[in-house]
This record gives structure tokens, C-alpha cells and sequence, in this order.
């Protein structure tokens, strides 16, 4: 297996455990006192969550539009079988010595189907549209512009992510409704902030994998 494959691998491999992961955790709402002048309220769910489009950035980048929507693709997959587990799972008595009983396991996991739901329609639509804005602006701008590659295309889908699934979890219930605007104004204030401030992220990746890949097509070039 070449080098550029099982970075591939990884990335997908990543991609997925954010998104399911994000979407086990999303029920703990925290404040996040990162800035002297505002304090985010917002999903634990949320805090990794735009690592997601750094990675179908660089796989775009590497790789192309057909293999970063594969990998949104496999995520969704991995979605729905941890859904259908967990829902099964959910379904069984637990005993009477469990530490765990049937009602906090359903407090917990039980709108995990709800949340996945939630979570596949704006992560597929939004993904398509940051992978088809990052390959646009990548066909008019040199390397040095990474940055608004990475930064415009992740604040616009960040946007429309945010706003569908906030929307979708009020409106069956998850969510209080009188919370619903200021929990998209919240998150998508965080979200963006942290896209901006893991840009040397990117940069990093985005180099380690190019020279990667280019000592690797050097090795294995015929002498």
C-alpha cells in the first residue's frame, strides 16, 4: 500500500470518528470563555466538529472531488450502523444492578437517531458545498492563497451546517425553541473562530502530506 493511500485512509478514518462522535456527545451544552469580551455557548459536539472540513479540504486538495465525497459518503455509513446499534441497544431491559438503567441510557443515546438524522442532511449538504468552493477558488489562486481556500470555502459551509441542524433539532424537540438563535449564532461564531485560528493546522498538514508524497514518487521512481 503506497504512502498516499494510507494517508487517505487516515483522513477518512478521522473524518468519520469527528462525525460520530459529535453526534454521541452533542447533548452536553458547555460555556467556553476562550475570549476576554464574549463567552461561547454551544454542543461539545461542535468544538471539533470544523476539523471535519479541514480534512475534506486537504483530501480535496490531494485527492479530488470524487474521493472527498467518497469519504463524506463512508462517514454517513458509519453514522447509520452506529444509529441502528445503538438503537437496538436501547431496546434491551438492563438489569437491576446496572449502574446504567434504561432511563438514562434513552436520556443519553435515545435521540442519537434524531441527531444522526439532523447531522446527515446538513454535514452531506454542506461538505458538497465546501468541496465544490474550495476546488473552485483552487483553480483561480496560487498555493500561496491555502488560506482562503481553506477559511472561505469552511465559513460558508460552516454556516449552512450550523443553521440546518440547530433548525432540525428544535424543530422535533431536542432543542428549546427560545434557544434556537442564539445557539446558531453561538456555534457558528465558534466554529469560524476556531476554523481561523487551526489555519497554521492546515498549512501544516497540507505541507507534511505534499513532501510526503513527494519523497515517495521520488523513492519509487524506476533508477
Amino acid at each position: 500500500m503506497q504512502i498516499q493511500e494510507k494517508i487517505y485512509i487516515f483522513l477518512c478514518a478521522a473524518f468519520a470518528t469527528l462525525i460520530v462522535t459529535g453526534n454521541l456527545i452533542y447533548q452536553k451544552f458547555v460555556y467556553l470563555p476562550i475570549l476576554p469580551f464574549h463567552t461561547f455557548e454551544l454542543s461539545v459536539g461542535a468544538i471539533l466538529y470544523p476539523l471535519t472540513f479541514l480534512i475534506t479540504d486537504l483530501i480535496a486538495e490531494f485527492y479530488g472531488k470524487d474521493k472527498a465525497r467518497f469519504c463524506v459518503k463512508l462517514a454517513i455509513a458509519m453514522n447509520v450502523l452506529t444509529a441502528i446499534i445503538i438503537g437496538g441497544m436501547d431496546q434491551l431491559e438492563a438489569v437491576n444492578w446496572s449502574k446504567i438503567d434504561n432511563a438514562m441510557f434513552h436520556k443519553v443515546f435515545g435521540f442519537y437517531s434524531v441527531a444522526f438524522l439532523g447531522s446527515i442532511i446538513a454535514n452531506y449538504i454542506a461538505q458538497l458545498v465546501d468541496i465544490k468552493i474550495y476546488l473552485w477558488i483552487r483553480g483561480i489562486t496560487k498555493e500561496k492563497y491555502l488560506w482562503l481556500r481553506n477559511n472561505l470555502s469552511t465559513s460558508i459551509s460552516l454556516f449552512i451546517d450550523t443553521t440546518i441542524v440547530i433548525v432540525f433539532l428544535t424543530i422535533f424537540g431536542v432543542l428549546p425553541m427560545e434557544q434556537m438563535s442564539s445557539l446558531i449564532i453561538n456555534s457558528y461564531l465558534f466554529k469560524l473562530f476556531f476554523t481561523i485560528f487551526c489555519t497554521p493546522l492546515f498549512y501544516l498538514a497540507f505541507y507534511f502530506i505534499k513532501n510526503i508524497s513527494k519523497a515517495n514518487s521520488k523513492s519509487s521512481a524506476p533508477k
